[in-house]
């Protein structure tokens, strides 16, 4: 089953820092974009940071200078570095992936969502 496993959420106080990192299973290949999405109850899902297969990345204005994006093409990984974390940024994570995949054997290709990592920043 296609999966992407988040991990590294928790709690910490402002100014502080947090590392996230996301893997894909083997159902899921060809990877294009993976990103990092953020959602606080009652509001939409909104971008965080993505990067591309080749590295280019897109961050969200709120993050540019705080977090930083990466990945590890060989592992499927990819991981969000937050520094200076503001209780703004308190939401639920959410990993992505562009990917071509097998769910319940059937092969598909798009959007790869994993189930979210709570992060909280008390001010």
């Amino acid at each position: 089953q296609a999966q992407l496993v988040e991990a590294g959420g928790g709690s910490v106080q402002a100014g502080g820092s947090l590392r996230l990192s996301c893997g894909a299973s083997a159902s899921i290949w060809n990877i294009n974009a993976m990103g990092w999405y953020r959602q606080v109850p009652g509001n939409q899902r909104e971008l965080v940071a993505t990067i591309t297969s080749d590295g280019n990345t897109k961050y969200a204005d709120s993050v540019k200078g705080r977090f930083t994006i990466s990945r590890d093409n060989a592992k499927n990984t990819v991981y969000l570095q937050m520094n200076s974390l503001k209780s703004e940024d308190t939401a639920v994570y959410y990993c992505h992936a562009d990917a071509y995949y097998y769910i319940d054997g059937a092969m598909g290709k798009g959007d790869v969502w994993g189930r979210g990592t709570q992060v909280t920043v008390s001010s």
